[in-house]
């Protein structure tokens, strides 16, 4: 049968097979061919409303474009390198690399995005979440793949972004955990045996984040004005190849087959033995005689909010003048060993300290001091928050102290006491119902013999 045309653009006919198809032009691919879609269903009713559908697309621009769509792991791989790195701050950007290497692209990877369906990902997310992954994990992996997807989406690669019809877990917040003030003074009392002191003053007293207080450089602390500018932070960075075959030149440590099943070499390792290396790998760049970009590194914060100055309390800073002489003492002595970073905490030969080595020393303190496990966040911000907020400062106030960007986010960080909340109640209830004037005591008199004497004669002389 010959095709009927719907309109100039389009065909509707019955085929040879039996079936009905529809073509539709969308318009010129890039090497000048017409662009020509195909729809085909058993009636013809059917194929109507497919190339209706098409038509749509076509004329608000919402059509995908012609070619054949790459598969997940391929687009990823596309979205990092190309799009992500643009925008990113390192150390965020390898954390979506670690993720979509660990999580996305073995658990829908070889999916072509324009075939991935929400089934997929709550497979992949329910899977992760046996193998012991916690829901904040997962939750984070489904904002990189849904971001991903968005751009894609936004390119017409694809016609929907399936992410955004998945509801990933739920994740409990963590609940804070600050030092109280008495836990905060003996924290403090401990860490005065020890050089890194004001270190932990820094920390705990004004709530900065580890990267930050590690990453505090002379020439941004103004002592005469009293004022901290946190303009650096240091992070440790992973390393990237500066050679021009990554793949050949960690050659020798990648790794072809899985560990056996009782394997000791990775006994103590927290995830497990590492994941064989697949066939394109280009890690291992630790080992790349021209190896770039990592290591501890001084990076600028996240957020321009995160620059702003901060106040130093006035009673710190004979402690900070103390510290820096103590310091241009040490740098004499190490002499020419000494390495110039300008930075406030140091280790004896004038290089940052390593957070590791910080996260480590937290811990001994807390076990010194005699307090409870806790994370590092706990003892710094959250307990700066909290006591804030317990001296009577503002939120508005703790929230420009803590240089949040929204006091939704301070709220959070800061805890709320027991002995505050019975405070707070016992004066909700005196107004509204004052609290009873105390009874007088009744004065109590103990009568003597004469004025019992003294009253009778009074009694006979009105009768």
């Amino acid at each position: 049968m010959s095709p009927r045309k719907s309109n100039l653009e389009s065909s509707i006919y019955l085929g040879d097979d039996g079936w009905w198809h529809g073509r539709v032009t969308m318009g010129v691919k890039t090497d000048g061919s017409p662009d020509r879609r195909h729809r085909m269903a058993p009636t013809e009713g059917e194929v109507r409303r497919k190339v209706k559908e098409l038509e749509k697309l076509r004329d608000e621009g919402r059509a995908i474009k012609a070619g054949r769509k790459p598969t997940v792991a391929k687009w990823m791989e596309t979205y990092l390198t190309d799009i992500a790195s643009l925008k990113l701050k390192p150390r965020s950007l390898d954390d979506y690399w670690s993720k979509t290497r660990n999580d996305i692209i073995p658990g829908v990877g070889q999916h072509r995005i324009d075939k991935l369906a929400p089934e997929h990902l709550e497979r992949m997310y329910r899977a992760m979440l046996d193998a012991g992954h916690a829901p904040s994990h997962v939750v984070k992996v489904h904002r990189i793949l849904s971001r991903a997807l968005k751009i894609a989406h936004r390119r017409r690669m694809i016609s929907e972004n399936v992410a955004t019809l998945v509801d990933p877990p739920s994740v409990d917040e963590t609940e804070a955990n600050p030092f109280t003030q008495e836990e905060a003074k003996a924290f403090l009392l401990a860490a005065a045996k020890r050089p890194t002191f004001m270190r932990w003053i820094v920390g705990v007293g004004m709530g900065f984040r580890q990267g930050e207080t590690l990453g505090l450089r002379w020439p941004y602390v103004d002592l005469a004005a009293e004022l901290f500018h946190p303009k650096w932070q240091l992070q440790r960075l992973t390393w990237r190849h500066g050679c021009d075959d990554p793949h050949a030149c960690g050659g020798r440590l990648h790794r072809c087959a899985p560990c056996p099943t009782n394997c000791t070499t990775h006994r103590g390792y927290k995830r497990g033995c590492p994941k064989p290396c697949t066939v394109t790998c280009t890690k291992h760049a630790s080992a790349c005689p021209e190896r770039k970009g990592g290591g501890l590194v001084f990076t600028r914060p996240k957020t321009k909010k995160s620059t702003n100055p901060v106040p130093i309390p006035p009673a710190f800073v004979p402690s900070l003048i103390d510290h820096k002489a103590q310091q241009d003492e040490m740098r004499q002595e190490a002499g020419e060993q000494w390495q110039e970073h300008y930075a406030v905490f140091t280790r004896p030969d004038g290089r940052p300290i390593d957070p590791r080595d910080d996260w480590k020393e937290f811990k001994e303190l807390l076990a010194e001091a005699g307090i409870d496990d806790r994370r590092l966040y706990d003892g710094s911000r959250h307990t700066a928050g909290t006591i804030l907020n317990e001296l009577g400062v503002d939120m508005p106030t703790i929230m420009e102290i803590l240089r949040h960007t929204q006091i939704s986010q301070t709220r959070r960080y800061v805890k709320g006491r027991s002995h505050l909340s019975k405070d707070a109640m016992r004066r909700m209830g005196d107004a509204f119902l004052p609290r009873p004037e105390p009874t007088p005591a009744t004065e109590t008199r103990t009568e003597t013999e004469d004025r019992r004497a003294a009253r009778a004669r009074l009694r006979r002389r009105i009768r």
